[in-house]
């Protein structure tokens, strides 16, 4: 009986030790876990922002990473659907000459180049296109009658313009030029507010068709 008591407490501290030993180990390796985590986790964080910080810098400068080299047909159609608007839109301007009215305004390049090379983008929607064109046509008519030619009209009309198609919400690039083309070209002051309309709008309409053909063909006739 004296042997068993003495033997206990023996037992009873070599128990605990051992667990205070197994639990110090535990808490070593979850403390060393911790910090291999928190200092990954810096590492990540720290490499996402030098990212991001140099991302905009340099990958303006590069080509899209995802984009493929388009195929043959891709850039045959939107290049013929480009001439076919120019070359309709120079016909009309035989027919239109002897009325002083051209047809042909660098704006419409610009448009051919949002419609059939980017036609999914923001500026090819017909809602942003077709008020971007009346409204801006609108603003340089304004700005040339209340202030006249020079820098303070065009600049005005310029800032309005965009102002117009920010609110809006019909952001049209080609469209801000339409101010300027007024207040600095002498044969569309004959125009008056139809210049609103006329030749930005209603040409619109002819390369808004040329474009469904261009989209027809590049969806149908690969190669």
């Amino acid at each position: 009986m004296e042997m068993a008591s003495t033997s206990t407490p023996v037992t009873n501290s070599s128990l605990f030790s051992f667990s205070s030993s197994v639990s110090e180990k535990i808490s070593v390796r979850l403390h060393q876990r911790i910090k291999t985590t928190r200092s990954s986790t810096i590492l990540v964080c720290s490499s996402a922002s030098n990212r991001a910080v140099a991302d905009p810098v340099w990958d303006s400068w590069k080509p899209d990473k995802a984009s493929t080299i388009p195929c043959f047909s891709d850039v045959l159609w939107p290049s013929a659907g480009a001439f076919a608007a120019m070359a309709i839109l120079g016909k009309m301007d035989q027919v239109f000459a002897p009325k002083g009215i051209s047809m042909t305004i660098a704006p419409l390049g610009a448009v051919c180049a949002v419609l059939f090379t980017t036609p999914s983008s923001p500026a090819a929607k017909k809602y942003n296109m077709f008020m971007a064109q009346i409204g801006c046509g609108a603003i340089g008519v304004l700005a040339f009658y209340v202030l006249g030619p020079g820098w303070l009209a065009r600049s005005t009309a310029l800032a309005a313009s965009i102002a117009f198609m920010i609110y809006t919400r019909s952001p049209h690039p080609p469209a801000a030029s339409l101010p300027i083309l007024f207040i600095d070209g002498a044969k569309f002051h004959h125009l008056h507010l139809w210049y609103a309309l006329f030749p930005g709008a209603t040409a619109c309409i002819l390369l808004c068709l040329i474009q469904e053909i261009v989209s027809y063909f590049k969806d149908n006739f690969k190669f």
